[in-house]
């Protein structure tokens, strides 16, 4: 039997981008998709556009909420499957057999990664994220940075909790390590799962989302190896923009 996907999409106002995600998702050749919209009230003629296509979906809701986490909570409620996945409006699932891919990687996984390929407004491609998916991936694996974005991650439904609502823009990262520390099987797909496209709600905010995401990590990792951790971080970032500009030189 085929693992059942939940897969999420939250959208606020952003017509330019919602068919393009949808239709990553509705055109898998995997067949055993539930697909999950939640809308916060949208004014600009999203809702039409997905009104389109709500034959084609488990459900859709559209209301206003107290923000995106909040938002990917209500589809995470609304969610049946084995697993959950994100594919927030502007990403998209990366290619038609995506998914079939990523379940016959590996039997029974608690938790499904891999790489993302990042995208710009006009979606032109800007190649692989700066932080490569590892290796091998557990919950300490995002003391040096964010290595995998949730758009690449597939969490069995039974290893989630709710969206912590404390957080505002980094809450994503206090839900994927809470999963992966009750996770004993995690699989790396060794392939391209996600488009991202670049610009969300962490980058407009992007001090703020940086001071809640040290936060976060210093309850994972404790405070002083934290500050330690981000001293490499700031260091492999220098490095990153030297070579960076040595190649665009």
């Amino acid at each position: 039997m085929k693992p059942k996907l939940s897969v999420i999409t939250i959208v606020y106002n952003n017509v330019k981008d919602i068919e393009r995600t949808m239709l990553s998702v509705l055109n898998q050749t995997y067949s055993n998709i539930e697909y999950i919209v939640v809308d916060g009230s949208s004014t600009d003629g999203t809702k039409e556009i997905i009104e389109r296509y709500r034959n084609r979906l488990a459900h859709f809701i559209s209301e206003k909420d107290k923000g995106i986490y909040d938002a990917m909570n209500k589809g995470l409620a609304l969610a049946t499957g084995n697993y959950v996945l994100f594919m927030n409006s502007g990403d998209e699932i990366y290619a038609p057999e995506t998914v079939t891919e990523v379940f016959a990687s590996a039997p029974s996984g608690d938790i499904y990664y891999g790489e993302t390929e990042m995208f710009d407004e006009n979606w032109k491609s800007l190649g692989q994220r700066r932080h490569s998916a590892p290796e091998h991936f557990d919950w300490h694996s995002f003391k040096f940075g964010m290595n995998i974005s949730h758009q690449a991650i597939y969490i069995k439904r039974s290893l989630t909790e709710p969206f912590n609502l404390a957080y505002k823009y980094s809450s994503d990262i206090d839900w994927i390590l809470k999963a992966a520390k009750n996770s004993s099987n995690i699989v790396n797909t060794h392939q391209y799962v996600a488009k991202y496209l670049v610009g969300g709600i962490s980058k407009k905010k992007h001090w703020a989302s940086l001071k809640e995401r040290f936060k976060i990590l210093s309850h994972y990792y404790g405070f002083i190896p934290n500050v330690i951790n981000h001293v490499f971080i700031a260091l492999n970032l220098a490095q990153y923009f030297i070579r960076h500009r040595k190649t665009n030189d």
